[in-house]
């Protein structure tokens, strides 16, 4: 009798993730910093947010590749091509040396979209196509 509680508690809901493809690699050294974001404030360094999913992928299998989420929401996604593997997007003077993209493929004048052109919502699984982008 003491199981019958268990067999009929309900799972608890599964995570919702997403789905990612990134096309435009200009090579395959280095990682994809990746970083997922419910935080407009947080937008597009995550640092700032600690419930923000970071993720580290070699930049051989960045093809395709799983984000899980920590629940349904509005979120963006910022990739820097960490060619160097060094943690971090290099500069020279004020132009990324590396390679971006964002969710939704915004269009990139100065500096970094806003989290509102970059986000999508999410309810369950999703995908979202990334192309990435090189000023040098």
């Amino acid at each position: 009798m003491a199981i019958l509680p268990l067999l009929t508690a309900a799972a608890p809901p599964p995570t919702p993730s997403v789905e990612v493809s990134v096309t435009g690699l200009r090579n395959t050294n280095g990682q994809l910093l990746v970083c997922l974001t419910a935080n407009p404030k947080a937008f597009p360094d995550c640092s700032k947010d600690k419930a923000s999913v970071r993720m580290a992928v070699k930049a051989g299998n960045a093809g395709h590749f799983k984000i899980a989420a920590p629940a349904d929401g509005t979120y963006a996604i910022a990739i820097v091509h960490d060619e160097n593997s060094n943690n971090k997007m290099d500069m020279a003077l004020f132009l990324p040396k590396e390679g971006f993209g964002f969710s939704r493929n915004p269009t990139i004048t100065v500096g970094a979209p806003s989290f509102k052109s970059a986000s999508f919502a999410m309810a369950g699984d999703t995908h979202q196509a990334i192309k990435m982008k090189y000023m040098l």
